[in-house]
């Protein structure tokens, strides 16, 4: 089989059907046409052409044609059209004709609006895409990971998420996090070789898989499998990136279902009882159903949508770029912010500032020992490594130098070391936290002499260590081993018997303007807590500095002695988490959530992936790691508290810019709904007729597709913003019942003052049913005054529009298609009239609303 034709062929259960982990190097690369120093530009992009972009998401055609299904699949809309078609059936087809068109005039306005919004997620999503690092035409280039093919030789590092399937060529020190494709909660050890042809993914440990990630060491691979046509792609279903369900997702749903309970009961009733009256079959069956569609806020999903997308775009101009549409409501409910210190509540620009020996003199030899390690060392880019290499000293000394071997550094050792050759002979040099370095040191440097490390010259160490923390100073741990060289192998092992040499001392002042940032946060109702895997003193220091709560502390070795019952019942109350092994964030951010907080997660490392995972809004930074960015809701153009502050305030008012929408459509359509149906029962006619209920829902949701952009309170924006579905039920059957007040009221002024016609009373009351509606949604958008809280221009624009619109209609040559006659100006005078009354009596119903709502908070 020429496996070169097509490399990356599956069979019926997905897998890839030629066993690529049981062949050698030479075999792989001879059938993907490739070679060690990687494809030419021109040759990569052939083949990305031919195999196509590496990405398993569907194209902007099928997202385009999905959104316009769904418009067509909602229920009511299928109700509506198999209505029309028995109306169609029986000789209506004039009324037919007229509910189609109206229902696919709904349906395009909703999707034009869902699609245009989504399009515009999608343009900024790209904006912090992920990248990789290959070999084309020799050299190594970063090239947007959609754009590797099979055949490419990629380079892996700590931090990097894996594009593609591959075959390991070459690795030091390699473990993955394969947790999930496989469920496998700790990394697994990675290398060159050829696993058997039945192993499975597990199994393959000389092959990397797409949505992995590198957690220690390096490689070099080879992308076999790319697209469609990796395993991510093929168990797609299973490894889907599962978001809990939201608070706000969860109330949409129950709102969704107390509207279906009602709609059901109104239509069933209805329906029932026009029968009952020897109503006409059709008409009492679309009257019914129409009741149901007014009564739903069916463009509810296009107008979050649009509301949503409009908040992003305008976060992406303050520096916050929202990945996840999804995830904005969770900002805006956010209570809790949980975040590591450096370059976010620090400076982030370390400095080192001192290279003390044991006894606690300067030292030019562990500074000339710190350069060794920093430089020579190629794995994970960090910011103690860029201090060491800017300082100055010894650097035309490194050239006596040469690099035997290099133990990349873990998050479980805490150390990184390095072989050399030397003129004193090889040498490994080692660096890492304090107690890690420590542990695996039997002696110690003191001035010219080499010592044992006994417990007198311990707890020496351990107070000038303390000392140093409480003073907010970072400090990291040097040590030596004089090694016989054995030219290469070293590992983990080689890292035993070292000799301590002395301590690396670093700042990171705390950030300008951060003790404000955080004012500003806890006015917004959001606690702050570190989590930090700094020591203690160094963490209460900076929370003491910059104005934190510093008094309850937990430290990472009392939380493994905890069940995840006595973690919940601390967590909400600890304000800084310290010395915290990198597994024990998510299970911090698992005990805060099942508290019944709001959880935000700021996190850019790789070990910060499961807990950005797991908040309830994952935020990184754009210079952040490739895992923690793909595991994050949102990313920061800049790390700054300032712009995240500014990005809540956005979400919550485009949270609340929602739920005013959801609570003015469901009141103004209960009333009107309401009225309708108990109307139909008492009057010898239907007080309109299906096809007007509809366009006068229609006309109704025009300005309410621009409450994106209404003004919210500044008080709304102080507070987290929470969905709750009893505050809902209060306004629409507050509100309602109003409505259908004046509704009856204008009954009764169309048939006993006036004596209207039945056209008369169908045109008369569309008018004031579309007018008071309007008036709901300029009244009842915001909590002050309605003069005092101006509606954005759209917003009102439209809605006079449409009032105008209403008022006109009967006088429109195609007025007599949808039933209306026109009507004498006293009648029209006496609607305007009840109108005006209405909104001022549901101003004076809001103040009233609004008052014993915060006292009840109060």
């Amino acid at each position: 089989m020429d496996i070169s034709a097509e490399p990356h062929t599956t069979d019926t259960d997905g897998n890839t059907q030629w066993p690529y982990w049981a062949q050698s190097q030479p075999e792989l690369l001879k059938k993907l046409k490739s070679q060690l120093s990687g494809l030419t530009s021109a040759e990569a992009a052939l083949r990305l052409q031919r195999y196509g972009a590496n990405t398993v998401d569907a194209g902007s055609g099928s997202s385009a044609f999905r959104t316009l299904l769904k418009q067509f699949l909602s229920p009511l809309v299928l109700i509506l059209i198999f209505a029309a078609g028995v109306a169609a059936s029986v000789g209506e087809l004039h009324d037919a004709l007229i509910i189609g068109c109206i229902v696919l005039a709904s349906s395009l306005l909703g999707f034009t609006q869902e699609y245009r919004a989504s399009r515009a997620v999608e343009s900024l999503r790209k904006s912090v895409s992920l990248s990789a690092t290959v070999l084309r035409d020799g050299t190594a280039r970063a090239v947007p990971a959609e754009a590797i093919v099979p055949g490419d030789i990629i380079n892996l590092s700590a931090g990097s998420l894996v594009a593609a399937d591959a075959v390991i060529l070459a690795s030091r020190d390699l473990n993955v996090s394969e947790a999930a494709l496989t469920g496998e909660t700790f990394p697994v050890g990675k290398a060159p070789g050829i696993s058997p042809p039945q192993a499975q993914i597990g199994a393959r440990l000389n092959c990397v898989f797409t949505g992995t990630s590198v957690r220690s060491g390096t490689a070099t691979a080879l992308a076999v499998a790319t697209g469609h046509q990796t395993e991510f792609a093929a168990i797609a279903h299973a490894v889907t990136r599962q978001l809990p369900e939201t608070e706000f997702s969860r109330g949409i749903r129950r709102f969704g279902y107390l509207m279906t309970r009602i709609m059901l009961v109104i239509v069933f009733v209805v329906f029932v009882a026009n029968l009952l009256l020897q109503r006409p079959l059709i008409d009492s069956l679309l009257f019914s159903l129409a009741l149901g569609v007014g009564l739903t806020p069916e463009l509810l999903p296009a107008i979050i949508s649009v509301t949503l997308a409009r908040g992003a775009r305008v976060m992406a101009r303050q520096g916050v770029i929202i990945r996840r549409l999804e995830a904005m409501e969770n900002l805006g409910s956010m209570d809790l912010l949980c975040t590591d210190k450096t370059g976010t509540l620090t400076e982030g620009v370390i400095r080192l500032d001192g290279c003390i020996a044991v006894d606690g003199a300067p030292s030019e030899r562990v500074r000339l020992l710190a350069l060794l390690n920093a430089s020579l060392q190629t794995g994970l880019t960090n910011p103690l490594d860029e201090a060491i290499l800017s300082s100055a000293g010894h650097v035309g000394k490194l050239a006596d130098y040469r690099k035997v071997e290099e133990i990349p550094y873990d998050f479980a050792r805490k150390r990184l070391s390095v072989v050399v050759d030397g003129k004193d002979g090889t040498v490994l040099v080692c660096k890492g936290a304090v107690a890690n370095v420590l542990a695996v040191c039997t002696t110690a440097r003191v001035g010219s002499v080499v010592r044992s490390l006994d417990a007198k010259l311990l707890n020496a160490v351990d107070e000038r260590f303390r000392t140093w923390s409480e003073e907010g100073i970072r400090v990291i741990a040097v040590a030596t081993r004089r090694i016989a060289s054995k030219g290469a192998g070293f590992g983990k092992d080689d890292e035993a018997e070292l000799s301590l040499e002395g301590f690396l001392l670093f700042l990171d002042p705390p950030k300008t303007g951060v003790k404000e940032a955080l004012a500003g946060l806890k006015h917004r109702g959001i606690r702050i807590k570190i989590i930090s895997g700094d020591n203690r003193y160094v963490v209460k220091h900076l929370a003491a500095t910059i104005g934190l709560k510093c008094s309850h502390l937990l430290t990472g070795g009392e939380i493994a002695a905890m069940s995840s019952d006595a973690l919940f019942a601390r967590a909400a109350k600890t304000d800084l988490f310290v010395e915290i092994d990198p597994n024990q964030k998510e299970q911090i951010i698992k005990a805060l959530r099942r508290a019944r907080h709001v959880v935000g997660y700021l996190g850019d490392g790789i070990n910060d992936a499961p807990a950005l995972h797991e908040a309830d809004v994952g935020i990184s930074v754009d210079s952040a790691v490739d895992v923690a960015r793909e595991a994050a809701d949102i990313v920061l153009l800049r790390r700054d508290l300032d712009v995240l502050t500014r990005g809540i305030d956005d979400g919550r008012r485009t949270f609340a810019n929602t739920l005013k929408y959801i609570s003015i459509a469901t009141s103004a359509n209960f009333g009107n709904m309401v009225s309708m149906a108990i109307a139909s029962l008492f009057l010898p006619f239907l007080p309109l007729l299906a096809k007007q209920i509809l366009l006068n829902n229609l006309l109704a949701d025009v300005p309410s597709m621009a409450i994106a952009t209404d003004r919210v309170e500044h008080a709304d924006v102080l507070r987290p913003k929470r969905w709750n579905i009893a505050s809902i039920e209060r306004f629409m059957f507050c509100f309602g019942p109003i409505s259908s007040l004046f509704d009856f009221l204008t009954f009764g002024f169309l048939l006993l003052a006036m004596g209207a016609g039945v056209d008369q009373f169908r045109t008369g009351w569309f008018i004031e049913s579309l007018i008071t509606q309007l008036a709901t949604m300029l009244i009842l958008r915001t909590s002050a005054a309605s003069w005092k809280s101006r509606p954005s221009r759209l917003l009102l624009g439209a809605t006079v529009l449409i009032g105008i619109v209403a008022i006109a209609l009967p006088s429109l040559p195609f007025s007599s298609t949808f039933g209306f006659v026109p009507l004498p100006a006293p009648l029209l005078a006496g609607l305007l009239g009840i109108s005006l009354v209405f909104a001022v009596t549901l101003e004076i119903a809001k103040r009233l609303f609004f008052r014993q709502r915060s006292q009840r908070h109060a």
